[in-house]
C-alpha cells in the first residue's frame, strides 16, 4: 500500500491523460457498435475501478475495446433487444472466471515478442491514420474505430484522401496547437521543472482547445466548430435523469441460443484480447513487471459480469489508453482506478462542460500517443537483430493495418512459427566435410521435416569417402530420418565409403542405427 502512496504524484496525471483520451474512445465505441451512447461511459468507467483494483496489472487500462466493434454491432443487430445483449455480456464474463480458474491464461505467453512489438506500432500507425481526420475537422468516422474497413465504405487511406478535401479551418488550427503543446512539453527544459511535470501535456491541450473555440465563438462564430466536431456526452438534468441512462439485462432471453453463442463469441475474443494487451503494456511498462494473466482473466471476467448488469459494453485491456498512461508516466494500478473514479466524476458533475471539448485537440493526444508506439527506432531495432525478427514484427503491422488486431496478430504468429521451424530446420543438421572425410552432426530435435537434407547430404556423399554421423549432440531423432541412415548404411560399401557412426548415451538411442556386419563401422 505504501508504495502507491509514495507513486501518487506521478499516477493523478497520469489518470488524467487517460480520462482524456479514454472519453472519446467510449463514445465512439459505443456509437460504432449500434449501443447506447452511454454504455461505452459504463464500460470505461468499471474497467477502471473494477478491473483497476482487481487486475494483478499495475499499467494496464480496461475498457470497451475497437476490436469487439464489429462483433457487438452484429450481436445487437442479431439479438433485437439491447438487454438480451447485456445478458451475453454477463455470461461471458462468467465463462472469463472460468477460464482463468482453469489457467488458460498461458496462451498469451506463447506469442512471439516480434508480434507483440508489431502490435503496438501498428496501433501506433492506426492512431496516427485514424486520427489524422479528426485532427483537421472530418468527423465523419467514429472515434475509435481500428479497422482498415469501415463503415462508412471508405478504407483507412481512402478516408485521408477524403478528409484532405474536407479541412476544417479552425480545427486545423486547435489541431496544430495541440500538437505544438506536446511536443514543447517533451523538451528538456519542460521536464526539468518539476512543478510543470505535475501538468499533463494533454490536460493543456484540451483546456487550450476549448479556449481557442470559445473565444471563435465570441469573435468570429461563424468560424467556430460546430457540436459534431466536439465532444457529444449525454447530458443528465438531474439524479433520476442520470440513473436513466443505465439498462440491465433480461434473464428471459436465457433459452435463446443467439445469447449463447454471442457469450462465448465475446468471452474467447475478449480473453485473447487481454491476454494480448497485457503483454504488450509488460513490454512498455519502464521496470518490466509482469501481469499474471490467470488472476486479469479473472478481473476482467468481473468486471464484464458487472458491465453487463448496469448496461455497459464488453471490456478488454485496451493497449491505446495503457500506452497513453505510460508515456504519460503512470507507475501503479492508482492511475487505472482513479481514472475510473475521475470519469465517474465528470460525468456526474460536469457533461456540459466535457461537451465543450473539441475532437481535433483530443485527436492530437491520440496521434502524439501513436508516434511514441511507432517510432523508427523499432524499426532499426528489429532489423538489427535479424530477418526471423524483423520480417515476423513488419508482416504483423502490415497485416493488422490492412484487416484488424486479432486477424493481423493470428498472421503474425504464423509467420513467426514459419521462421522458428525453418531456424530448428537449419540448425539441426549440420554438415562439414574436408576434402574426403565428411561429418555430418545431429543436434538438438531432428524432425521428419530434415529428411530431404538427410538425405540429400548422405546422397551427395563421393566414392572412397570417410563419413562420421555424430548422433550424440540430438535429444530426438525422427523414425524417418533414422530409416534414412540406415538405407545409406545398406548401400554405403557399393561406393567403398567408410561409416562411423557416435550414438548418444542416451537409451532411446542405443539401438536406433544399424549397419550391416560387413561394413567397416
Amino acid at each position: 500500500m505504501k508504495k502507491y502512496f509514495q507513486s501518487v504524484g506521478n499516477d493523478l496525471p497520469a489518470s488524467i491523460v487517460v480520462v482524456l483520451v479514454a472519453l472519446p474512445l467510449c463514445l465512439g465505441i459505443a456509437l460504432g457498435s449500434g449501443a447506447p451512447l452511454f454504455s461505452g461511459i459504463i464500460a470505461g468507467i468499471v474497467g477502471g475501478i473494477v478491473i483497476g483494483i482487481l487486475s494483478g496489472s499495475q499499467l494496464s487500462i480496461s475498457g470497451p475495446a475497437a476490436g469487439l466493434t464489429v462483433i457487438v454491432a452484429s450481436a445487437i443487430l442479431k439479438l433485437q433487444a439491447y438487454e438480451a445483449f447485456l445478458l451475453a455480456v454477463v455470461m461471458a464474463g462468467i465463462i472469463q472466471l472460468i477460464l482463468g480458474f482453469i489457467k488458460a491464461g498461458v496462451i498469451g505467453d506463447y506469442v512471439p515478442n516480434s508480434v507483440i512489438k508489431g502490435m503496438l506500432a501498428a496501433i501506433g500507425f492506426i492512431l496516427i491514420m485514424k486520427q489524422f481526420p479528426h485532427l483537421i475537422g472530418y468527423d465523419a468516422d467514429f472515434v475509435g474505430d481500428e479497422t482498415f474497413t469501415q463503415g462508412d465504405k471508405q478504407n483507412t487511406f481512402s478516408e485521408l484522401f477524403q478528409a484532405i478535401h474536407l479541412i476544417t479551418p479552425s480545427a486545423v488550427i486547435i489541431g496544430a496547437v495541440s500538437l505544438l503543446i506536446l511536443i514543447l512539453w517533451e523538451r528538456k527544459f519542460i521536464k526539468s521543472h518539476k512543478i510543470l511535470q505535475l501538468i499533463p501535456g494533454p490536460l493543456l491541450v484540451v483546456l487550450a482547445g476549448v479556449g481557442i473555440n470559445e473565444y471563435l465563438k465570441i469573435s468570429n462564430p461563424a468560424y467556430a466548430l460546430e457540436t459534431k466536431h466536439l465532444v457529444s456526452l449525454p447530458v443528465a438534468t438531474n439524479i433520476s435523469s442520470f440513473f436513466s441512462f443505465f439498462t440491465f439485462p433480461d434473464i428471459r432471453f436465457l433459452n435463446n441460443p443467439d445469447v449463447w453463442i454471442t457469450a462465448l463469441t465475446l468471452a474467447i475474443v475478449a480473453s485473447l484480447e487481454t491476454l494480448l494487451g497485457i503483454e504488450a503494456v509488460d513490454k512498455l511498462d519502464p521496470l518490466k513487471r509482469v501481469t499474471p494473466p490467470n488472476r486479469e482473466l479473472k478481473a476482467q471476467g468481473i468486471g464484464n459480469i458487472i458491465s453487463g448488469l448496469i448496461g455497459g459494453l464488453p471490456l478488454t485491456s485496451v493497449v491505446v489508453r495503457s500506452s497513453a498512461n505510460v508515456s504519460a508516466g503512470g507507475k501503479t494500478k492508482v492511475s487505472a482506478i482513479m481514472h475510473g473514479v475521475l470519469l465517474l466524476v465528470f460525468v456526474m458533475l460536469i457533461p456540459g462542460l466535457l461537451n465543450k471539448i473539441p475532437l481535433s485537440a483530443l485527436a492530437a493526444v491520440l496521434i502524439f500517443t501513436g508516434y511514441k508506439l511507432a517510432k523508427v527506432s523499432l524499426f532499426r531495432e528489429f532489423y538489427q537483430k535479424g530477418w526471423d525478427q524483423f520480417v515476423p514484427f513488419v508482416v504483423t503491422i502490415v497485416a493488422i493495418l490492412l484487416t484488424d488486431l486479432l486477424i493481423g496478430i493470428i498472421v503474425g504468429i504464423f509467420v513467426g512459427l514459419f521462421f522458428m521451424v525453418r531456424s530448428n530446420f537449419r540448425s539441426s543438421v549440420f554438415v562439414v566435410h574436408d576434402q574426403n572425410n565428411f561429418l555430418i552432426r545431429f543436434r538438438k530435435d531432428v524432425s521428419f521435416l530434415n529428411k530431404p537434407i538427410v538425405k540429400k547430404k548422405l546422397e551427395d556423399v563421393p566414392e572412397n569417402a570417410y563419413v562420421l554421423i555424430d548422433a550424440t549432440r540430438a535429444d530426438f531423432i525422427d523414425k524417418d530420418v533414422i530409416e534414412e541412415v540406415n538405407n545409406f548404411l545398406c548401400h554405403a560399401h557399393l561406393k567403398n565409403i567408410r561409416v562411423e557412426i557416435k550414438k548418444s548415451e542416451h537409451k532411446s538411442m542405443h539401438l536406433l542405427f544399424q549397419q550391416p556386419k560387413s561394413l567397416t563401422a
